[in-house]
């Protein structure tokens, strides 16, 4: 009898985002390791033709997640997938990669080399198909569904007006998540996709790669916190606690503090003074304030 070399994914065992999916798969099977309750998935897709300067927008992309609990989730395919999953390799974030075909298929080419690295930095291979199902047209559409699924938020980076990203990002707004685009040069091809959903509101812009983990709303897990700041005898006020708890690892504005909360705007100012000479939040021009290094 055949020995497989993959395991099953029992559905209670899918993670949150995924069992509560409309687009839930009925099985599905994975080589490596998966990734704790912890972890935020963040779908990273795009072109096959990228441009030439999309491995270096990706390299910025996912840089910006460094220091957080994001797994970056694709598809392996050429272009802005496999520059997504080779960066989160080099950054030292976790990655899956969702495949339209078995796991037992042969995967062609440089594709090859990638997924075994993603295997050996204990990242994942996931597909909802057994042994060596071959990777069928039909296929790819079903298996986008899954990454939007694993995913707590989908990033188009670069697409056409027409093209597999587009509808992960469809299956993303299906679900009710977070669906950003990188907005480009009006001009290019590469770019009408992803300017598309711009410019019907569909998708929220990240003008500049570094603000990706903040607009994303996915929290650093390291920098000072409140318990460090008692042991040294230092008692924020409760205000300041439940304002620096809401926002630990996030870039504000002003406006959108006051939206957030009930205090009248000489108490928020108290409030972010307070926590600035603590050293929790930053700003450099009063309008922006950086929360824990955001």
């Amino acid at each position: 009898m055949e020995t497989k070399t993959y395991n099953e994914l029992t559905l209670e065992n899918y993670p949150h985002t995924l069992r509560t999916s409309k687009y839930c798969p009925k099985q599905l099977f994975y080589k490596g390791t998966l990734p704790t309750a912890d972890k935020i998935g963040i779908a990273m897709v795009g072109t096959r033709r990228p441009s030439a300067n999309a491995e270096e927008l990706c390299r910025r992309l996912v840089f910006s997640l460094k220091g957080t609990n994001a797994i970056v989730v694709s598809g392996l395919a050429q272009g802005i997938d496999s520059y997504c999953h080779r960066t989160a390799l080099d950054a030292g974030i976790p990655t899956i990669a969702v495949l339209a075909q078995g796991l037992d298929a042969k995967i062609e080419g440089e594709r090859s080399i990638l997924a075994r690295r993603i295997l050996e930095a204990g990242g994942a291979l996931i597909s909802e198909y057994e042994g060596d199902t071959p990777a069928y047209k039909g296929n790819f559409i079903a298996r986008n569904r899954i990454i939007s699924g694993f995913s707590q938020s989908t990033l188009v980076v670069q697409s056409r007006k027409k093209g597999g990203a587009l509808l992960t990002a469809q299956f993303c707004l299906d679900d009710g998540k977070l669906l950003l685009a990188c907005p480009g040069n009006f001009d290019s091809e590469l770019y009408s996709g992803t300017n598309a959903l711009l410019d019907n509101g569909r998708a929220k812009p990240v003008f500049i790669p570094e603000s990706l983990r903040s607009v994303a709303g996915i929290p650093l897990i390291e920098g000072a916190n409140i318990e460090d700041l008692n042991a040294c005898g230092v008692e924020l006020s409760s205000g300041a606690q439940k304002v620096f708890k809401r926002f630990n690892g996030f870039r504000k504005t002003f406006s959108e503090l006051q939206q957030e909360f009930d205090f009248k705007a000489p108490e928020l100012l108290a409030i972010l003074t307070e926590l600035e000479i603590s050293g929790l939040v930053s700003s450099k021009d009063n309008f922006q304030f950086y929360f824990n290094g955001a």
